[in-house]
């Protein structure tokens, strides 16, 4: 893959050729203008190397095909048994919706609802959302109500954790594989297809191409320059459909295009994020200290913190599965809590060079944190999978419901914070830059 600038003949902060196809980076507040953009080419901020743009080739018929096929692959999810286990002549089989309607019966009701929610009604909702959009712009024609379906849709992305539940649900098996004979259903084949599918319909999703389509694009605002930070301009890119808006003297505005709430900053975005990581710190601890299971075997009954399951299963010699734990509860929700309180305490002091590596770290941390519901997705499944009495029985902890606090807690403050803040001068103006345009990278 080799960038290639497209356009470099622009001047440096001069009005721009054109008043189309100009887009304000959502990550640094840059403006530029968007180049020509062919299949399987996107266009990336020539500032802080966030993807502007996307082109896919037939994107409509794209995506409407991996959404159907992963609405079937989810009806067949929840149609068929999806796991079963047997020991001493015992044995249970559980469909996919007992994950999360076992924890009910053991007085979880918002972890049964958090496992519903980002494994089956959420994307559900996204799938026929997708399907819905995609066939009116494929006659041309679009359907009631598609700009709020596309709205919406933007903001559901981050909850959609079939791919985590997948390595979760594997995770469980690998730790009772050893005490009992487990069984695939048809089920768990077609959720890891949907999980996969689901995965793709995401990443074919061609925004720029499916918000001209359903609203065209209206001229940005007259006087608008490229090469210089969006704020200070008084204008802004929507972080739904990328079109620049002009702001009101109070730095706050909505999108002429798709209706989204816009601001220059997120207000309060640093005393916000501040609120849910101290949050998100007071909550870690009873999920550390109180079990986060109870399990019985022949009569025998031992509770499990988070860390020491993890000590248990190295002792045990499933090093890779304690790996995966530790790495998913402590090292992912303790490193995305110090991270974005480092970025916090650092948006006061800018440099080019410190700026572009604060804002990597911000990518990594977004991406990582709903990683960390594998624990709670563990607990989900053995919850309702090990039922055998006293021979063999497993029930959630007070802690389940404390760790998948700190995971809600933790992606909220990531999304609470604005990295537009990193790249503004701390005397309180926007930096400038002396690269206009946005790169096409095939």
């Amino acid at each position: 893959m080799t960038d290639t600038t497209l356009d470099t003949a622009q001047e440096t902060r001069s009005p721009p050729r054109s008043r189309r196809r100009l887009r304000a980076c959502h990550e640094c507040d840059l403006v530029v203008a968007l180049p020509p953009l062919r299949a399987r080419e996107r266009a990336d901020c020539p500032r802080c190397g966030h993807t502007l743009s996307k082109r896919h080739y037939r994107p409509a018929q794209r995506s409407m095909a991996l959404a159907c096929s992963a609405l079937v692959a989810l009806m067949m999810a929840v149609s068929f048994p999806f796991i079963s286990f047997q020991v001493g002549g015992i044995g249970n089989r559980i469909e996919l919706s007992e994950t999360a309607s076992t924890m009910l019966g053991f007085h979880q009701p918002v972890v049964a609802i958090a496992v519903a929610l980002t494994i089956i009604v959420l994307p559900a909702v996204y799938l026929c959302g997708m399907v819905w959009l995609q066939y009116g712009l494929l006659r041309r024609q679009p359907l009631p109500f598609s700009r709020g379906i596309a709205r919406s849709l933007s903001h559901l992305h981050p909850w959609m954790m079939a791919d985590v539940f997948i390595i979760g649900a594997l995770v469980s098996l690998i730790k009772v594989a050893g005490m009992a004979q487990i069984e695939f259903g048809m089920a768990f084949w077609a959720f890891c297809a949907f999980a996969i599918l689901l995965l793709y319909t995401t990443q074919s999703v061609d925004a720029d191409w499916m918000w001209f389509s359903l609203a065209g694009e209206p001229l940005a605002p007259r006087g608008v320059r490229t090469g210089e930070t969006a704020a200070p301009q008084k204008v802004t890119g929507c972080p739904t459909c990328g079109l620049i808006n002009r702001l009101t003297a109070d730095g706050h505005g909505q999108c002429r295009r798709c209706g989204e709430r816009l601001h220059a900053r997120l207000p309060h975005s640093l005393q916000r994020t501040w609120a849910l990581l101290a949050a998100s710190v007071v909550m870690y601890i009873p999920a550390n200290v109180y079990p986060i299971m109870t399990t019985t075997t022949m009569g025998n009954t031992s509770q499990s913190t988070i860390i020491g399951g993890v000590v248990e299963l190295w002792q045990m010699g499933d090093w890779p599965v304690a790996t995966v734990i530790f790495v998913a509860s402590v090292i992912v929700p303790v490193g995305k809590i110090l991270a974005l309180a480092w970025l916090c305490l650092m948006i006061n002091r800018s440099d080019e060079l410190s700026n572009a590596t604060r804002t990597v770290l911000y990518r990594i941390t977004e991406f990582i944190g709903r990683w960390s519901m594998i624990d709670v997705f563990v607990v989900a499944m053995l919850v309702a999978l090990i039922r055998a009495g006293a021979l063999m029985s497993i029930t959630p902890g007070p802690a389940a419901l404390a760790f998948g606090a700190v995971v809600v807690l933790t992606m909220l403050a990531a999304m609470t914070f604005d990295p537009r803040l990193i790249w503004d001068d701390p005397a309180g103006h926007a930096d400038a830059t002396t690269e206009p345009d946005a790169r096409g990278t095939a």
